[in-house]
């Protein structure tokens, strides 16, 4: 169910690539790291995987065909995630300031964090769309087609899993060298989720 020598390197390495760039995904979870600590970035690495993985499990089922072939679906589909990015924004704007000894607020429950890593992660169509066009690549004409693309997106999501994880402990090292700015960290979140929205809403069909 994985292709075999060159083709196998050639897909992890091209995966490595690709997981490392910094996308919208990347700059989600180093928002909520700087916001929230290393635990909500972790929270948020684990609901982007399993959204990832889900869109990874259209794609292998035909829902990248439908939204290559319906422009309202994917319009419909790419609307709720920006909506829902905007949501988080106002959310972010809603939480209590430090208190005066400068003690910051409870962070959310990880839950609440990994329920919205995922659904941030879900509602992106590109990424099925992705999935669709990647992952075909390097599938071999013999076996499962179904089986070949759903391994190699677990495997897929698992090295980006690890690379975000990478992006949310050197975020959380950095947060205290930027304790003099945690003030003003609610309104850098809403800013970053008000411009993954508008990313969501009319960014080209790039990778998440």
């Amino acid at each position: 169910m994985l292709p075999t020598g060159a083709a196998l390197y050639a897909f992890l390495i091209a995966t490595l690539v690709l997981a490392l760039t910094p996308g919208p995904g990347v700059v989600f979870i180093v928002a909520r790291t700087l916001a929230q600590g290393r635990t909500a970035g972790l929270a948020s690495v684990a609901g982007v995987a399993l959204g990832n993985l889900t869109n990874a499990v259209g794609a292998s089922i035909g829902l990248a065909a439908l939204f290559a072939a319906s422009s309202l679906a994917f319009t419909a589909v790419r609307w709720a995630g920006a909506a829902y990015l905007v949501y988080l924004g106002i959310q972010a704007l809603r939480q209590p300031a430090a208190v005066a000894d400068g003690t910051p607020p409870a962070p959310a429950e990880p839950r609440k964090l990994f329920r919205d890593g995922f659904f941030v992660a879900l509602l992106n169509p590109k990424t099925t769309l992705f999935f669709a066009a990647f992952i075909p690549q390097f599938l071999h004409p013999e076996g499962s087609q179904a089986a070949q693309a759903l391994t190699l997106s677990g495997l897929f999501v698992a090295v980006a899993a690890l690379t975000d994880s990478g992006y949310a402990l050197l975020a959380g090292w950095m947060k205290p060298l930027l304790r003099d700015a945690s003030g003003r960290g609610r309104y850098v979140s809403a800013l970053v989720y008000f411009a993954l929205g508008l990313y969501a809403a009319f960014g080209g069909k790039q990778k998440a």
